[in-house]
């Protein structure tokens, strides 16, 4: 028989494991400049950016026009992704707006639910299966509009309280246009943690998540292989949001009928290109579970 301490134990490290998708970004270097680390806060600044990451972007190992890049402290992580999207800043300039990010946000497979109101965006985080909502967790952000001009945005969500410890969450998308019809975008995600939720963390890194690997190499006897670990953690969810915001982007296109199933087709198609990384189930059961999650999301079920 478990005891009090061992259920809260075991809850513990549920929480922290579920809300392992949010945790975004993985180095490919720890030493990377401090300025690529930074938000730019301008679209002349922003594109400038763009002009120094451009050798990057052009070539890496992702196949698209994509750059990683994280730091991680004694009790804090910062992660930050820089890409160039096919779609016209007005496209992107959706994303000034809560309700569209939860329609980027509820893809990856272990967003259960997702809310907006007046200047706030609540995410619900539980299994990588259908379940009823009051078993996820549920992590409210404040929604704040920095910036909305002709060529930038930036849109911030904060959080003061996470599970297990974590705490002081945030969040920030800033994008500006490149050209007519491709748009330079900057997401930046951190946050601190304690004690419990970092023991918490690798026991699931030594157990459920010791087969799992990133995008990224590193040098083992001589030889190139796969991270694994937080970075591989880390570098699979910031390709997993990523891929979310640019499928969002891509069902834009389409009669506000369609939209929801093109952004879920689309998102589980793009995450199988990197299926090493990425598969957790196949088609089927994914579009199963999110035509369910964002009927439920769309009744403003919370």
């Amino acid at each position: 028989m478990i005891s009090a301490a061992g259920r809260a134990w075991r809850a513990a490290i549920l929480s922290v494991v579920l809300l392992a998708p949010l945790a975004l970004p993985a180095a490919s270097s720890p030493s990377a400049p401090a300025q690529e680390r930074t938000i730019a806060g301008s679209g002349d600044a922003l594109r400038a950016r763009y002009g120094e990451l451009r050798t990057r972007l052009e070539h890496n190992a992702f196949g698209q026009p994509l750059y990683l890049l994280s730091e991680e402290g004694s009790k804090s992580v910062q992660g930050d992704v820089y890409g160039i999207v096919d779609h016209p800043f007005r496209d992107v300039q959706t994303l000034a707006d809560a309700a569209n990010w939860c329609h980027v946000l509820i893809l990856p497979f272990n967003t259960k639910n997702c809310t907006s109101g007046a200047g706030t965006l609540s995410l619900y985080v539980g299994r990588k299966s259908q379940e009823p909502i009051d078993r996820a967790f549920r992590l409210d952000f404040r929604f704040i509009p920095v910036a909305a001009e002709p060529g930038y945005l930036q849109r911030s969500l904060r959080a003061a309280d996470g599970p297990v410890g974590t705490r002081n969450y945030a969040i920030t998308l800033e994008a500006a246009p490149l050209d007519d019809t491709h748009s330079f975008i900057h997401l930046s995600y951190s946050y601190q943690y304690g004690t419990v939720s970092k023991i918490a963390m690798q026991l699931y890194l030594n157990t459920a998540g010791s087969d799992k690997v990133g995008f990224s190499t590193s040098q083992e006897g001589g030889r190139a292989r796969l991270v694994g670990g937080m970075r591989g953690v880390m570098e699979r969810n910031t390709m997993r949001y990523y891929l979310a915001i640019d499928a969002y982007l891509n069902s834009l296109a389409a009669p506000p009928a369609q939209q929801v199933e093109r952004r879920l087709n689309e998102w589980f198609s793009m995450s199988e290109k990197y299926r090493r990384q990425l598969h957790e189930m196949d088609r089927d059961e994914y579009l199963a579970m999110k035509r369910a999650e964002t009927r439920r999301m769309a009744g403003g079920a919370g």
